[in-house]
């Protein structure tokens, strides 16, 4: 063992071999090193040996080199990207490229227009004509038949400040904190404010600060308007005038700006930095849970939940006018998952039946919220149509003749009857039973909706009566009937309008979904089933009820019959086989008849209903005030980025699929407030894509020419997207 190791040691090396490849260099592979300088010069080697090489001016060699290395197999596809630098989807391109073209393809490509530019002097001039007008960047786009990007470049080039994207370097303070307002408060606490007053904080790339292009919207839904008429401005409680830091539009943008940045809840606010939503409200910081729950509790003691929603839906009216001659009308059922004793509803997305709360919502032709109420508990959706009708003629008066659209939960050809009487348009699905029409009833039709979508019908058109009263009366209406070519389902329309043509008529039907979406948005975003109070009300004690013993009676009943039922299935397979019919047998029979005679006696004789107080003497209901305030500013809301989504749409071509999705991204956008003069700058981040900043930009104009006031100052606010 000793000449073994002593041989070994003779072996050593006495100096370390000479490196293959220079110092510095990155190894590739086993085989493959790289090496470049500071000028972008390079070299590759292969087991020490220079094989490739390149100079900085020719960035095609240097991408020839990393595609001879993969196809090669020297080296795989991953390290050599990361070697080079690049992305391992540049690679595979550049691959693709030399496969396809040859070393040519892999030469640096001109990037921009291959055409002569639109902005001639000729252009250049008219478009400085058409700003000096006073026309705005999308007024002088569509006049120039340019776009805006070149209206922007024509203005930059002639010197002309841009209202768009923001080149102007300020020195505000990054993230500035805002100004401390303990002096207010303190007045708040002895009774010597009213409401705090809003001041700006400004900075630079302040969180959430894209949240303000919901404003202009906002203020046209009326919202800050029908809360100071409703609750009132300077609001007097218990003969007191109401003394406090956070106002009334306070409260209000608070519930909204932490809507949109996703927090609808009132407990959402320990989620967000309070100083970020204090920012938006001109104060220091947003008011905490305790605070916001309070002061909404007080709200909601004035029982005057009702007239914000009517206040609003009146403000809705005068805007849009051209929604309201259509009305979508649908119950919304609210689960509950609380403790106390509620009533059940059948909850159709859960598919179960569970503790509940029912409201009706009504809804104008563009899906957008307009009024809701709590229905009474086990209140059918024919029922809630007599009160849809009274508050929508409240609503538009006496002459207007609009259109109610509701699906099968609603059928009554009754109360069709008297829609019909009291000036109203009904349409609906026809229930069944039903006659199928014949194939040859049906005909083409097309029509084009208000987003530009081509549809496609065959429709079956006639006229039918509905009898109803027993049979005793009959409904005369008009039945438009589509057929499904492909399943060849028809779904009955039943309606009194007489448009001549059918198609637009079916198009408002089968476009309930707008009403569902709008339940499913506010669901998912807007908190529509937060519970957002814990009081309770005593439920009505003498409504009548289902007799739980009745039920129980009436399940003894149903055993019986069906263990005699079977008892003579199992009779006559045994008189099938021969066997005789025996004394005994028949007196089991005859006993079994009587019993059941007098288990149907017994319940006959229990009552079928009670009054709620005898079966659950604890039930509640939900406390419905704080609740319905916190829904109807949050339908608001709705409907202001709903007027974003539209005011969108022409600029973004994905709008229909994304135009939410980009407002989202907006509001969460962080955002420069600059006072400049009598105008708040809002100069709001660029966006994860170029496409979305250029519709925001678009956004940002069609916002500032509403010149805008913000709430409690006289700045007007000036929208714009910062530079990259």
């Amino acid at each position: 063992m000793a000449l073994v190791g002593a041989t070994a040691e003779r072996l050593k090396p006495v100096q370390q071999p000479l490196a293959l490849v220079p110092a510095g260099s990155i190894l590739v592979s086993d085989a493959v090193a790289l090496l470049e300088d500071a000028t972008g010069s390079g070299t590759v080697f292969v087991w020490g040996q220079a094989t490739w090489s390149w100079d900085s001016s020719d960035p095609g060699a240097r991408r020839l080199a990393a595609v001879q290395l993969v196809i090669s197999d020297a080296a795989d596809q991953r390290a050599v990207a990361g070697a080079f630098g690049v992305n391992e989807t540049t690679v595979w391109r550049w691959r693709a490229d030399y496969e396809r073209g040859g070393i040519a393809a892999l030469l640096a490509q001109q990037h921009g227009p291959k055409r002569p530019s639109k902005l001639t002097e000729d252009k250049r001039a008219e478009i400085v004509a058409l700003r000096d007008e006073g026309k705005t960047l999308l007024q002088v786009a569509a006049a120039a038949g340019v776009s805006t990007d070149t209206v922007r470049r024509a203005a930059t080039s002639t010197g002309e400040p841009v209202r768009v994207v923001a080149t102007k370097e300020s020195d505000l303070v990054a993230l500035a904190r805002p100004q401390e307002r303990a002096v207010e408060r303190e007045m708040a606490r002895r009774g010597m404010l009213d409401e705090a007053t809003p001041v700006i904080t400004e900075g630079a790339s302040l969180s959430f600060a894209g949240s303000l292009v919901i404003l202009p919207a906002l203020f046209a839904t009326g919202l800050l308007e029908a809360c100071a008429s409703v609750y009132g401005a300077g609001r007097i409680v218990a003969g007191v005038r109401r003394a406090a830091f956070y106002g009334l539009h306070s409260l209000v943008l608070c519930v909204v700006f932490a809507a949109l940045v996703g927090e609808p809840r009132a407990e959402g606010l320990t989620r967000v930095d309070p100083e970020a939503i204090g920012r938006l409200l001109g104060l220091d910081r947003a008011p905490e849970v305790n605070r916001l729950r309070f002061r909404m509790a007080e709200l909601a003691g004035e029982q005057k939940s009702d007239e914000l929603v009517m206040a609003l839906a009146k403000r809705h009216i005068a805007a849009h006018p051209e929604t309201v001659g259509l009305f979508y009308v649908d119950g919304h059922v609210r689960a509950y998952h609380g403790k106390k004793d509620l009533g059940k509803a059948h909850v159709a997305r859960m598919r179960i039946a569970m503790p509940a709360e029912i409201d009706t919502w009504v809804t104008d032709s563009f899906g957008d919220g307009l009024l809701v109420w709590q229905s009474p508990p086990g209140a059918s959706l024919a029922g809630e149509l007599r009160i849809v009708t009274a508050k929508i003629r409240e609503l538009l008066g006496d002459d207007a003749r609009p259109t109610i659209c509701f699906d099968r939960g609603g059928w009554s050809p009754k109360l069709f009857a008297e829609l019909q009487g009291a000036g109203f348009h009904i349409l609906t699905y026809r229930k069944a039973p039903r006659t199928l029409e014949s194939r040859r009833a049906f005909s083409q039709k097309v029509f084009v909706d208000d987003l530009g979508h081509r549809h496609d019908y065959l429709l079956a058109d006639r006229s039918v009566r509905v009898s109803y009263d027993a049979g005793r009366r009959r409904f005369a209406c008009r039945q438009i009937t589509r057929l499904d070519e492909v399943t060849g389902h028809q779904t009955e329309i039943i309606t009194t309008r007489e448009d001549p043509d059918p198609a637009p008529i079916a198009a408002v039907m089968f476009s309930r979904w707008r009403e569902e979406n709008f339940f499913k948005y506010m669901r998912a975003h807007f908190g529509l089933d937060a519970l957002d109070a814990y009081e309770t009300t005593p439920d009505d004690p003498e409504r009548l009820v289902a007799n739980p013993a009745r039920k129980d009676a009436d399940r003894v009943v149903r055993e019986a019959r069906a263990a005699i039922a079977a008892a003579q299935a199992n009779e006559g397979r045994g008189s099938i086989k021969g066997q005789s019919v025996t004394s005994e047998l028949v007196a089991a029979f005859a006993d079994a008849d009587a019993e059941l005679e007098a288990r149907e006696m017994n319940a006959r004789v229990i009552p079928a209903k009670l009054p709620l107080v005898q079966v659950r003497p604890d039930a509640v209901r939900l406390g419905i005030e704080r609740k319905r305030i916190m829904d109807a500013i949050r339908m608001a809301t709705y409907n202001a980025e709903s007027a974003l989504a539209r005011l969108i749409a022409p600029h973004y071509a994905r709008a229909e699929d994304e135009a939410r999705s980009l407002l989202r991204e907006i509001f969460k956008s962080p955002a420069d407030l600059e006072i400049d003069g009598e105008t708040l700058q809002v100069r709001i981040d660029p966006l994860a894509a170029p496409r979305r900043t250029r519709a925001l930009a678009a956004l940002c104009e069609e916002l500032t020419a509403t010149e805008t006031i913000y709430p409690g100052t006289n700045l007007t606010l000036v929208y714009s997207v910062k530079e990259r």
